[in-house]
């Protein structure tokens, strides 16, 4: 039974748990952007189960959810192709000595749903993929600078990023100078940094979309620049992989990287990521290759056969059921509600839906219209309270119509308290606490 309540969410045991997880886990999480730091002050749910879109807490609330496993469950929660592929296989064994036939499979299945690649190593997660990419680059091309896209949050949890965030405590400052920023959807700037840095480029690394689309000819353009320069061309389709196409942005735009990185919805929540890209390069991380050996990827639980076998279901599920289109109509109509309701409460300029339709996110603007995280605050409040766990707009395959309607009339009566703040030029009194921080900050 839901124990939500029209004041706000009763979330006892939630708030147990959360000084537990403090106690014992730096963070209470696992994952930076799952802290409580990243929810109103008191209302950070803990998450007992789910099943399709709803996840349940601790204290029996029942939600929507959006950027189910942050994006990785585009399937939805328990989806049962999924559940009954990892269960065949546990029941077979899920690790050996030696390479599982599941591998072989994987890999093939893989290579058919991408077939801009020609190779693919499977890990567990993508910064393990992302930093293998680079040190790749850096072997093929025997230069030690990485050109990243400045404009994108996160690409790998290892030192040769961390060290361009703000969280670069522990990063040798000499390894951070080897990390350079180049602008999105600006060639000429792009061409300016390698020219500067002549000779010295190992690769190129960004997410071909994010919450905008690529201006026309940008990736071509920097697969131009790419092949001029001698630097390798990394796409992270973390996020664009199966959401934009099964084959990820390389499929819709038609754009062939060198490398490219699949994770999040590779495996409906399953760890498994995967580095694909072109047979000459990724052979210098394996035995055909007469130079000196690259150590590409190797891990303990990288080709769990269970994994794979959740990878399998999934690209199959995508291409026999049309998700993708689902994922953008669903998307669609959801963008359109919420912009709706927020036009119809007089705020269509301070909450604003962006991104493309499979990958919605949202901002919340002042008065001034600026980024605004106390207004943040009382929006993810309102949602909370209204069963609406959205931290995103992105949505899943499981929603259907009547949750996206539940989660418009949701939003629109948070809008009408967000009107009274932005009336009163001050949501103090409706963020509860302190307001949601930015993952990313030096200090606490």
């Amino acid at each position: 039974m839901d124990t939500q309540e029209s004041g706000g969410l009763r979330l006892p045991r939630s708030r147990q748990a959360n000084e537990r997880l403090h106690a014992m886990i730096p963070g209470g999480a696992h994952t930076y952007a799952k802290g409580d730091d990243q929810y109103p002050d008191d209302v950070a749910p803990v998450i007992s189960h789910g099943r399709g879109a709803h996840v349940w807490d601790v204290d029996g609330n029942r939600y929507v959810e959006y950027g189910s496993g942050l994006r990785s469950v585009s399937l939805g929660h328990a989806h049962p192709r999924v559940v009954e592929a990892v269960r065949r296989e546990l029941g077979r064994g899920s690790n050996f000595v030696r390479p599982s036939v599941v591998e072989v499979e994987a890999a093939e299945r893989f290579l058919a749903t991408v077939p801009t690649a020609e190779m693919v190593k499977f890990a567990k997660n993508g910064s393990d993929v992302t930093t293998a990419a680079v040190r790749l680059a850096r072997a093929v091309t025997g230069r030690a600078r990485v050109a990243i896209c400045g404009d994108h949050p996160f690409y790998s949890v290892d030192d040769w990023f961390i060290g361009t965030t703000p969280m670069s405590a522990g990063v040798p400052a000499a390894t951070t100078d080897l990390t350079v920023a180049f602008p999105y959807g600006d060639l000429a700037a792009t061409e300016e940094l390698l020219t500067r840095y002549r000779d010295e480029v190992a690769c190129l690394i960004l997410e071909p979309a994010t919450h905008t689309e690529p201006p026309p000819g940008y990736l071509a353009g920097l697969r131009e620049l790419a092949d001029r320069h001698g630097c390798v061309l990394v796409f992270d389709e973390m996020i664009t992989g199966f959401r934009w196409s099964e084959a990820g942005a390389q499929g819709l735009y038609g754009v062939v990287p060198d490398l490219s990185t699949f994770g999040k919805a590779l495996g409906n929540g399953c760890a498994v990521s995967a580095l694909a890209g072109r047979r000459d390069l990724m052979e210098w991380g394996g035995l055909r290759h007469s130079g000196d050996r690259v150590f590409l990827l190797s891990t303990t639980h990288g080709a769990e056969t269970h994994s794979l076998a959740a990878a399998m279901a999934v690209q199959t599920t995508y291409v026999e059921e049309g998700v993708t289109a689902r994922l953008h109509a669903l998307g669609e109509r959801l963008a359109a509600g919420v912009r709706d309701a927020a036009a119809g409460m007089g705020v269509a300029d301070h909450v604003v839906v962006r991104g493309r339709a499979s990958n919605l996110v949202f901002a919340t603007l002042d008065e001034n219209r600026r980024p605004s995280q106390p207004y943040r605050t009382l929006f993810l409040r309102r949602l909370l309270a209204g069963g609406v766990l959205a931290p995103s707009f992105v949505v899943s395959d499981a929603l259907s119509d009547a949750d996206i309607d539940h989660t418009v009339d949701v939003v629109a009566q948070a809008c009408a308290v967000y009107r009274k703040a932005l009336d009163a030029g001050d949501p103090t009194p409706w963020t509860g606490g302190r307001p949601v921080k930015p993952v990313f900050r030096r200090s606490v």
